[in-house]
């Protein structure tokens, strides 16, 4: 499975990533909050490692944030707090399990693959301006009209509307629908942007971030 790992403490977070690495998951790594919440948001993930006390957002308000915008990627919560009021917040808040730490890897281990057997259940359609984007069917409508895009277009179309208002950068970008860790000199995305553009016209605004990358705008997004 592809895992995101949100932990401040580097020494864990390092133990974390060899241990699941080892197993044969990919595993990318975040260090706060917000950085867990926009991670968090791809679609790409099969499950969602998070710390509950981290710099910025803490790790029950990622999840209420996650939830709140129809990810039902399945996530573990990792506390050093083991009050069950503590436990029931965290399952409250949206989250799927609940480890204290310190924890066994082993158990951490069995119930990843344990999460990883359950059905996920995502947000069937995305609607953003004059676009809606059927993740089911595989389609996607411009003013309720059907627009063929390629696959390629249509993950990187998906990935923007999971983010829209939020500024992704061509490395993100090249990562999360490509799959490239290392491209520095790819067009890819500036080309595929500029396809999205012309199939898309006027129904949705996909902005340039000078220095950055792209930003759907979120007007009306859902």
């Amino acid at each position: 499975m592809r895992l995101l790992v949100a932990e401040d403490d580097p020494r864990l977070s390092r133990i974390l990533k060899r241990g699941l690495d080892a197993e044969g998951h990919v595993v990318d790594v975040v260090h706060d909050g917000d950085e867990a919440f926009a991670s968090g948001s791809d679609p790409a993930y099969d499950l969602l490692v998070l710390d509950v006390m981290m710099p910025g957002i803490d790790g029950f308000e990622v999840v209420r944030r996650l939830r709140a915008a129809g990810v039902a990627t399945p996530t573990i919560m990792l506390t050093a707090r083991g009050e069950v009021d503590d436990r029931v917040q965290g399952l409250d808040s949206g989250a799927d399990d609940y480890l204290v730490k310190p924890f066994a890897f082993e158990e951490l281990s069995a119930r990843i693959r344990a999460l990883g057997r359950r059905p996920v259940t995502q947000q069937d359609a995305l609607i953003c301006g004059g676009v809606e984007l059927d993740i089911v069917r595989h389609e996607v409508r411009r003013h309720g009209e059907r627009v063929d895009l390629s696959p390629t277009e249509f993950r990187l179309l998906e990935t923007l509307m999971r983010n829209a208002g939020r500024a992704l950068s061509r490395p993100v970008l090249l990562s999360r629908v490509w799959g490239y860790d290392d491209e520095p000199e790819s067009n890819a995305v500036d080309l595929y942007i500029h396809y999205l553009r012309r199939k898309l016209g006027d129904a949705v605004t996909i902005s340039t971030v000078r220095g950055l990358g792209y930003r759907l705008d979120a007007e009306d997004a859902r």
